[in-house]
């Protein structure tokens, strides 16, 4: 099965590309997986190495693609301007200021198109459980109404599913089924404040260090806090 996975150089998506390559991903046996990532302007850009590095040990195909000229028409977010970024877990209020508007939904339009050209067979994204507490567009509800809508928008020219293997999974499911499918997490990036090493204290970095906690598997993430 040929896939279009949408992948940032994060711990979840660099997974869920390792996953859904190999044997036992409940798809289906030796997956081609298309490496797409994207460029929203970004303050954590660096992200965008890591993907690259995930496509490279794939030995996939790799893209990225710009879409930095959209960043003032969806700003708002300390992920793309200049506000700072919140410290804490994801449950709490302040982590809404690291919403961009709309993103999911932009970026697997772009993936859709880009799957019909090439005919492929699916789209991945690895929104995760841990993802539902303030992203509208990360939730089984979204997924579901976007495939629908998909359905309908390439109808008598494709036919690719919408994949999203983790989004009942936690965070510390994701650092397990990494570790089993062998990947190597000092290559995959999470923190947003963009930093020479993760800083320790945004919600991602938090999240990050809890979730291989609670998966028991040692976290090779240097930390500044």
């Amino acid at each position: 099965m040929k896939i279009i996975a949408i992948v940032s150089g994060g711990l979840d998506s660099v997974t869920m590309a390792h996953v859904l390559a190999k044997r036992g991903t409940g798809y289906r046996p030796e997956n081609e997986v298309h490496v797409l990532s994207f460029d929203y302007g970004q303050r954590h850009k660096k992200e965008l190495e890591y993907a690259k590095q995930c496509a490279a040990d794939l030995d996939s195909p790799f893209d990225i693609i710009d879409l930095s000229s959209l960043t003032k028409y969806i700003g708002g977010s300390s992920l793309t301007d200049d506000i700072a970024v919140p410290d804490g877990h994801y449950a709490e209020e302040n982590m809404k200021i690291t919403v961009v508007p709309n993103r999911n939904a932009i970026m697997l339009s772009i993936a859709y198109g880009v799957a019909v050209a090439c005919q492929a067979d699916a789209v991945a994204i690895a929104v995760h459980a841990g993802d539902h507490f303030i992203y509208p567009d990360c939730r089984p509800k979204f997924i579901s109404a976007f495939e629908q809508m998909e359905n309908a928008a390439i109808e008598g020219f494709g036919n690719a599913r919408l994949l999203a293997p983790f989004i009942n999974s936690t965070k510390s499911d994701i650092v397990e089924a990494g570790y089993n499918a062998g990947v190597s997490f000092s290559k995959t990036w999470s923190c947003y404040k963009g930093g020479e090493i993760h800083c320790g204290t945004c919600g991602t970095c938090v999240e990050r260090k809890e979730a291989f906690l609670l998966a028991g598997v040692e976290d090779p993430t240097i930390y500044l806090r």
